[in-house]
């Protein structure tokens, strides 16, 4: 984190350290608790320990890498190279051992755990009241916001059932099953985000020191968020998506789309580091020069056209890019193609690829590069390591008005209000009577490349099967090294019959947890 990151990383190493919060975690041993009883003592060992909670977003195992491995798993963009790790999300084949995967899970519950040493000892300390509901707040929120992750990735409403609930009351108990339903689970998440929301500021309220903490707004979108996804199973629960949205929209923040008026700009300066802390994010992967998601490296050409370790992984298809409408200000701000324009290294360079397998390459998070000598400015000086100062989104206020529609529309009401601001915002006109198939369009667009999660919005939609027996295409250029080469169609992934919905609605649960638990694989897997 950039501010939390600069101010509190001393603090947050000495305090990991002392609670020895790294070999000693299993996934499902989220203890890491002070055992020291001189800690516990002021409101300075609450906000240290606070810190810790956020370690694990910009950590390998949960959003610097970690589940971001899980989107490659749609019809929006293929892997770039020849990646074994990479493609067994894309084909459903993961064997349970693969290192890209078999993290994220552990990564969430020891964030639970870290939440639940707060709320057990963080009453009991004598400190500022307000400060005092400020931590705590934070401690449901991201207990809450590590269970809506591994729960909807891991957990069903079918055989599979839910994923264990570790609370304060059994976090020693060390003998953990899982919860009968998925529902289970979003019970307690919505339960900690209004208990979150109740207790958490405004992020308006915060000083830069404190920018990227928990805040009123996150707990509510997330709530909304968790509505939406257990509306696959309860049509009741559309009603609570509309009340929660409506609440982050009438929060006091003055949460709203980034538009100027200027289609051709706007939509592509949403993702800048002018916007981190923008109306339009509501929670996101705190980035800089040192660590934070290492998405935007990951999409970019392999190798950086010589001048920076991009890993050339995560194309656009064809199929995404003719998704776009004519006029729509979103396709170039989201996906180069051959021959446009884009800065890079202080100068303006048009588009080619000796790397691309589609012919195209994300767009939404290369302003970071575009600077004259970026290297250490705005973007990491290790290749390896390709984070930059840009902070990936998870949830936009955008998706916001995308959950609202949708939730209106499945009531049979009408979400052309909301479906239209988002539009209207990307140079297009509005649409009335929008219908599933309007909003299904619009949130493909609107969050292509995002961790909103294409693969989800199929699986929860019916539509995984019938897409993933699809094949994908790309452009194939007859010299991909000039902007201005001609192409051919070509497939570039063939179509998915191993897709079966009522296993790969699913993921599989990592083999090294299944071992250390003892809790049940997920069927099929």
């Amino acid at each position: 984190m950039r501010y939390l990151k600069l101010k509190n990383y001393i603090a947050i190493i000495m305090v990991m350290l002392m609670l020895g919060c790294s070999s000693n975690f299993t996934d499902l041993t989220p203890l890491g608790g002070a055992t020291s009883g001189n800690y516990w003592q002021t409101g300075d060992d609450a906000v240290a320990y606070s810190n810790v909670m956020y370690f694990y977003m910009t950590n390998e195992e949960y959003f610097s890498r970690g589940f971001m491995w899980y989107i490659n798993a749609s019809d929006d963009m293929v892997t770039g190279r020849p990646n074994a790790n990479a493609d067994a999300a894309v084909y459903f084949t993961l064997g349970g051992n693969e290192s890209y995967y078999r993290n994220s899970y552990e990564g969430s519950y020891r964030t639970i755990g870290k939440a639940n040493d707060i709320l057990e000892n963080v009453p009991d300390i004598d400190m500022d009241e307000n400060l005092k509901k400020r931590v705590l707040g934070e401690a449901y929120f991201m207990r809450a916001f590590s269970y809506f992750w591994v729960a909807h990735t891991y957990g069903d409403n079918g055989a599979n059932g839910g994923v264990p609930i570790v609370t304060v009351e059994n976090q020693y108990d060390l003998t953990f099953t899982r919860a009968a339903s998925i529902i289970d689970n979003y019970q307690q998440i919505v339960e900690d985000l209004e208990k979150a929301a109740e207790l958490l500021p405004l992020f308006t309220t915060y000083g830069d020191s404190d920018l990227g903490r928990a805040h009123k707004d996150a707990a509510l979108a997330y709530a909304a968020k968790t509505y939406m996804y257990w509306a696959q199973y309860d049509s009741s629960k559309w009603a609570k998506v509309v009340e929660y949205c409506d609440k982050v929209t009438n929060s006091g923040s003055g949460r709203g789309l980034l538009n100027t008026g200027n289609p051709a700009e706007d939509f592509a300066n949403v993702f800048t580091e002018a916007q981190d802390f923008g109306k339009e994010y509501i929670w996101s992967v705190i980035s800089g020069v040192q660590s934070g998601s290492k998405l935007p490296g990951i999409m970019l050409e392999n190798k950086g056209w010589g001048d920076y370790n991009g890993w050339g992984y995560y194309q656009p298809t064809l199929e995404l890019y003719n998704e776009f409408e004519a006029g729509d200000a979103r396709k170039k701000a989201t996906i180069l193609e051959f021959g446009q324009e884009f800065q890079w290294f202080g100068e303006t360079r048009r588009y080619s690829s000796s790397n691309s397998q589609t012919g195209f390459q994300f767009n939404k998070y290369m302003d970071a590069w575009g600077y004259a000598d970026p290297v250490g400015t705005t973007v990491n000086p290790n290749g390896n390591n390709p984070s930059c100062v840009i902070d990936v989104p998870l949830l936009r206020y955008a998706e916001i008005l995308l959950m609202k529609a949708e939730a209106k529309i499945m009531m049979g009401q009408s979400g052309d209000a909301e479906i239209n601001m988002v539009r209207n915002r990307a140079g297009l006109g509005g649409i009335s009577g929008a219908t599933m198939d309007d909003l299904k369009h619009e949130r493909r667009v609107e969050l292509a490349g995002e961790f909103a999660n294409r693969h989800f919005d199929l699986v929860r939609w019916g539509d995984a099967d019938a897409v993933y027996a699809q094949p994908l295409h790309g452009r194939n250029h007859a010299d991909k090294n000039d902007p201005d080469s001609s192409y051919e169609i070509i497939e570039v992934r063939f179509a998915r019959p191993q897709f079966d919905p009522s296993i790969h609605h699913v993921w599989r649960i990592p083999n090294r947890v299944i071992d250390r638990s003892g809790i049940e694989q997920n069927k099929g897997w």
